[in-house]
């Protein structure tokens, strides 16, 4: 059978983006017989195939002026309500523009936990998922933060309208998530392999071919929800990468709504909520009369 050598390595190397073998190519980092190859080379059982990984050079945010939503601030963290389309941090192709690039514009100091390239950041939103985002002021904060998360102690619960109605009012979903070797983009929940995941649902509004829910999730998973929702059959709105139809608003529908954590210095409870932005409530009242709320 035939095979190239972006494929070649992939299997080899699963736990490394197909992008990235690619740019090891690109660079020289990957000799058949000796000679440099082209991606589409295809193997031969013959070949003998030598790889020296290459190592990125390191990431330095620079300061930007983004505009930025403060929900909360203290002297340890700033809650900021991320807009869709807004990337966390620099990465896969993003070099500028990213919530980090606007933090450092707008904060004298933040943790350096998180490297030069992540200042502050503790967690992750998709580019395309709105809402709450935690970012830790100094590394004790950032340490706090980090601790309460490993522990499952951060409660977060987000909105998500999902593509047709689901029938339960509510649900628990427990399975594993990894990379889908079909498509390395996305996760899975197919698998029955990967790192533990639990989210927790229930319907808030259903219409013909929608329901709105809250979800809850226990853990923090690359794609969680999108994932685990796309696995019981009903993908995210607007989220063609899991199977639903895509949208016109530019976005699918998640929304980070609400978080509760503990202040890292005090201990007492912070309660932090970002109301749906208006491109979301918009497509909520596009949808027709509700069949149940």
């Amino acid at each position: 059978m035939e095979e190239r050598l972006d494929h070649y390595l992939l299997r080899r190397f699963p736990q490394h983006s197909r992008a990235r073998l690619q740019e090891w190519i690109r660079g020289g980092c990957v000799r058949v017989n000796g000679d440099e190859k082209k991606a589409s080379y295809v193997v031969r059982e013959s070949d003998r195939i030598e790889v020296a990984p290459a190592e990125r050079a390191p990431l330095k945010a620079q300061p930007e002026s983004i505009p930025l939503e403060i929900l909360y601030e203290d002297g340890d963290v700033v809650a900021i309500n991320k807009p869709a389309g807004l990337v966390v941090h620099a990465g896969a192709g993003v070099r500028s523009g990213t919530l980090v690039n606007a933090l450092l514009h707008r904060f004298q100091s933040l943790s350096g936990l998180g490297g030069e390239d992540r200042p502050g950041i503790v967690h992750r939103l998709d580019r395309y998922t709105s809402g709450v985002l935690l970012v830790a002021k100094n590394d004790a904060a950032h340490r706090s933060l980090a601790a309460q998360f490993a522990a499952r102690q951060v409660e977060k619960t987000y909105l998500a309208l999902v593509y047709k109605q689901v029938r339960q009012d509510q649900g628990r979903i427990e399975a594993p998530i990894a990379r889908d070797p079909r498509r390395r983009v996305r996760m899975t929940a197919r698998l029955g392999t990967g790192r533990s995941a639990c989210s927790e649902y229930r319907v808030l509004r259903r219409w013909n071919r929608y329901t709105l829910l809250e979800v809850r999730i226990g853990t923090g998973r690359t794609h969680q929800i999108r994932a685990h929702l796309a696995g019981i059959g009903h993908p995210v709105a607007g989220d063609p990468l899991y199977g639903a139809p895509a949208s016109p608003h530019g976005r699918f529908f998640l929304h980070a709504a609400r978080i509760r954590f503990a202040q890292p210095s005090s201990g007492q409870p912070v309660e932090v909520c970002a109301a749906l932005p208006p491109e979301l409530e918009q497509w909520l009242g596009e949808l027709g009369a509700i069949i149940k709320s």
